[in-house]
């Protein structure tokens, strides 16, 4: 799931052709209106713009593959909250003193809701938003530091790469006989951690030459100023930011 999740997709619809000022602004304001917000209904609208919004840019199946895998996450999270919230009225009763309150239960569907509502914009900010885009508005516009925008976007840029290898890896055990088919938690983790160790060495192989590539391209030379790309604001970008702003506002209010 992570090597489709996180690479950038070409296009030429309405999200790709953003601002990349707008579109860090727009993920970063939806994924605060979900904790400002106690409606549990307008954080469900929030997740339902995210898939509107995935649609229009053209990455709907990869949108609901992140709503599938958020949703299984929440399963968990949701039984795990919704039996240690021991305050308001007492809906369901089971044996041993445990029961569901009905404070317990909002609670649980609005955490739940808040972490798949505040993941999907980041994820659909990061699909049609090219990593150098990224770091070039962080370093022009929101004067941080080169070498710690570099460092983000190459972190997030080497996950897919790290999961394609550790799947190489998997695939390689299994046609020398590994099961890890097995169902036991334990067993399955006791296959996987020497593992590790292939994948770290060749993490440290990349790293490497990653580094050296960028002393070769002069990276303690680079400057606010050194990209020559600009990022001029249109009015979609002024729309799309007065709908957040008045999003924000329905939020607070």
């Amino acid at each position: 799931m992570i090597t489709g999740l996180l690479d950038y997709t070409a296009g030429d619809s309405f999200l790709h052709r953003l601002n990349p000022i707008t579109k860090l602004v727009l993920s970063f304001g939806l994924c605060v209106s979900c904790f400002l917000s106690g409606n549990l209904l307008l954080i469900l609208g929030i997740i339902l713009l995210n898939l509107l919004a995935s649609a229009l840019a053209g990455i709907t199946g990869r949108s609901l593959r992140i709503l599938r895998s958020l949703v299984k996450l929440s399963v968990v999270l949701f039984v795990l909250q919704v039996f240690f919230v021991r305050e308001g009225q007492v809906l369901l009763r089971f044996p041993a003193n445990i029961y569901i309150t009905d404070t317990g239960l909002l609670f649980s569907l609005l955490f739940v809701s808040r972490l798949i509502a505040a993941t999907m914009p980041l994820t659909l900010m990061l699909s049609v938003t090219r990593m150098s885009d990224i770091s070039n508005v962080l370093n022009r516009y929101f004067h941080i530091p080169y070498k710690y925008t570099f460092v983000l976007t190459t972190a997030i840029r080497f996950i897919p790469l790290f999961a394609g290898e550790m799947a190489a890896i998997i695939d390689a055990q299994v046609a020398r006989g590994v099961d890890f088919d097995t169902r036991g938690f334990l067993k399955k983790l006791r296959l996987l951690l020497p593992l590790c160790v292939p994948l770290l060495i060749s993490s440290v192989r990349r790293i490497e030459g990653g580094a050296i590539s960028a002393e070769l391209r002069g990276f303690n030379m680079r400057r606010p100023d050194s990209g020559s790309k600009r990022y001029p604001f249109r009015t979609a970008d002024a729309a799309v930011l007065i709908v957040l702003a008045v999003l924000i506002a329905g939020a607070l209010i």
